[in-house]
């Protein structure tokens, strides 16, 4: 698939800024095989009968997880431009959906398992996000956010965003591990497991009781 790196969509940075699935730096591949690997040990613990994959972007987790995880799997973006492309290349098992994360509703989009992956850091209210998520009623959930301040004092370190001091296009939050399960525990979830995939924070959570 291609890269939209820079691409935006109603004025809205749509995809990721580096295509995952070429990485040429050996340190970066490491890094995201750590996040993946991560990622499914969070989901075996949990063993899903059902995903959806909230904030989908390009599909590289949606198509990883087809091959993993025998089970349907709804995967749902905001930018129309993503779903087409992903929708020409479909794997079994799994749709694709265009859908704001603000606008998904507990009939048609709970599943068992949600996921949502970098995409709390680039919202505006990404408390109204979580509230969302939180009425679908889901059994268990698996977020991830860039690990701040060490996010932007690693892209500095490689000279990129420089003029931003370190932050990433898009990036509008900023979270250390301990402000991010405030927020979670502050929108009604409970943090079951961290995992941290060095240089996200990542941890499964289940609704408060």
């Amino acid at each position: 698939m291609e890269s939209h790196k820079k691409q935006s969509e109603d004025g809205i940075l749509i995809g990721n800024q580096i295509d995952k699935n070429q990485l040429a730096n050996p340190i970066s591949r490491r890094l995201v095989k750590q996040f993946d690997k991560a990622l499914f040990t969070a989901l075996d613990a949990v063993r899903p009968s059902s995903i959806h994959e909230i904030g989908c972007g390009e599909g590289r987790l949606a198509r990883q997880l087809s091959h993993r995880y025998p089970v349907e799997i709804l995967a749902s973006d905001f930018s129309s431009t993503l779903i087409q492309e992903n929708q020409q290349n479909c794997p079994p098992l799994v749709t694709f959906k265009c859908i704001s994360v603000y606008e998904i509703n507990q009939l048609e989009d709970n599943r068992d398992t949600i996921i949502c992956c970098e995409v709390l850091e680039h919202l505006e209210t990404p408390e109204v996000a979580l509230q969302a998520m939180a009425r679908l009623g889901a059994r268990a959930y698996i977020f991830s956010v860039p690990h701040e301040p060490i996010w932007r004092g690693l892209n500095i370190l490689r000279l990129s965003y420089l003029k931003d001091l370190g932050n990433t296009p898009g990036h509008l939050n900023h979270w250390s591990y301990n402000r991010f399960i405030v927020l979670l525990r502050t929108c009604g979830f409970t943090v079951e497991k961290s995992y941290n995939p060095f240089p996200w924070i990542m941890v499964r959570a289940s609704l408060t009781k």
